[in-house]
């Protein structure tokens, strides 16, 4: 079946994660992109960091195989700092999923956030009504997410990275 996908992932490596928790999310990605068909070319993977600010990561074009997405997220390192996912989203939207970057126009995008908190702007991070659904279907399918909502909108996503991973 062909089923092309560009999927990103958005890391957080703010200092409530830590270090052992930041390899947690790192090994849990590393078999996660494992059980994706990159190899085909049928599913495109970048990566991005946050925690301040934007940190380290790689774009949807850097790597065409599993084994090299895989050494990419175990060579990402953690940084510490404060939450700032409304830059991190930011700059998905303007810098990773562009042409340049690797996005491809007719294929479907996806952007999954790890994070074990609220954002430092939470206005800017919201998820209005119209895809609450589509989240929690997301989340009953991935098993330990956290919804939390106020006033109609999602105000925080996360999913919790289970000591098995």
């Amino acid at each position: 079946m062909d089923c092309p996908s560009d999927i990103i992932f958005v890391v957080d490596q703010s200092g409530s994660i830590g270090r052992q928790n930041f390899a947690k999310v790192q090994s849990f990605l590393s078999q996660l992109v494992g059980r994706l068909d990159i190899d085909s070319g049928n599913t495109r993977v970048g990566v991005i960091t946050f925690s301040s600010g934007v940190g380290s990561g790689f774009n949807l074009s850097t790597h065409s195989s599993v084994a090299a997405v895989q050494s990419a997220i175990s060579s990402l390192t953690y940084s510490g700092g404060g939450t700032n996912t409304a830059a991190a989203l930011a700059y998905v939207r303007m810098v990773m999923m562009t042409s340049a970057a690797g996005d491809r126009g007719k294929v479907p995008n996806a952007v999954v956030v790890l994070t074990d908190g609220q954002s430092n702007s939470q206005s800017s991070t919201r998820v209005c009504q119209q895809f609450y659904d589509l989240h929690k279907r997301l989340c009953r399918f991935l098993g330990d997410c956290v919804l939390s909502q106020s006033a109609g909108c999602i105000s925080r996503i996360s999913l919790k990275v289970m000591n098995k991973f």
